[in-house]
């Protein structure tokens, strides 16, 4: 049984485009303490960057770069093949977008977390990870990678041995190999807001992934994502954020690890 004392929340946001409305950011915003806004190219725009910026500096929320493929259309949740050049360019396009948005508001980026099939993909492919974080780590190099923890992503920033954090979801059910269960399959995505909050101090609390079926796995909890998006998303976040400070273990930005995981 682990005895961490606290834990990270964060949440994607930052996801709408012009009139058309993705999420409940500034509700969201008073439960997280870490924000993964998007960067323009799977979702958002600059007057969604500039705002959601704006709202999460000014309630003291960590505020990180959320890059993702190019596919507005499909959310950035279809799987691309990119060359690595061209994904290295992309990543480094949206986070120095990213930081210059930030820096206009007095704020600063903190992190940054891969989005969708992207992240999906790095968290399969250690090249394509490192591919990614290497030229994140080229224009900020002080930046806290967030990976999905006992992954390939995390493989590759232990070996970069760059600032990093694990990262552990709240409403995404787990394969044995501490992937993702494909959202096209059911019971892949989690509503019921107890039992989000109920698995989730349970894993917090052995320091482990607790897949759907198979073996814990033991992982680096420093963070808990919240996907905005959802329609049970508030619910999700305000339940999760309960049942971990019931058990004793407060809600604050991770600070970020080097090296492998002990």
């Amino acid at each position: 049984m682990s005895t961490v004392t606290s834990v990270d929340l964060n949440a994607d946001m930052g996801e709408s485009f012009g009139p058309w409305v993705m999420g409940q950011d500034a509700a969201l915003l008073e439960v997280v303490s870490s924000a993964n806004i998007a960067c323009g190219f799977h979702a958002g725009d600059p007057d969604v960057m500039a705002q959601t910026m704006a709202t999460a500096h000014a309630r003291g929320v960590g505020i990180g770069a959320h890059p993702g493929f190019a596919d507005l259309q499909g959310f950035g949740r279809r799987r691309m093949h990119l060359p690595e050049a061209s994904l290295r360019n992309m990543v480094q396009y949206q986070l120095g977008a990213a930081l210059a948005m930030a820096r206009a508001q007095g704020a600063q980026v903190r992190h940054l977390k891969l989005h969708g099939a992207l992240a999906n993909m790095a968290a399969e492919d250690e090249g394509m990870a490192r591919a990614c974080y290497g030229a994140a780590l080229e224009i900020a190099p002080e930046i806290i990678v967030m990976v999905l923890a006992a992954t390939a992503q995390q493989r590759a920033v232990e070996g970069l041995d760059c600032l990093w954090a694990g990262e552990i979801f709240a409403d995404r059910a787990y394969n044995a190999d501490a992937t993702l269960v494909d959202r096209s399959l059911p019971g892949a995505v989690i509503h019921d807001a107890g039992y989000a909050a109920e698995r989730i101090v349970k894993m917090v609390q052995a320091g482990a992934i607790l897949p759907e079926s198979g073996a814990p796995i033991p992982a680096a909890v420093d963070t808990i994502c919240l996907h905005g998006d959802g329609a049970t998303a508030l619910q999700i976040a305000r339940a999760v954020r309960g049942g971990l400070e019931t058990a004793g273990i407060a809600v604050r930005a991770f600070e970020g690890r080097r090296g492998a995981l002990a």
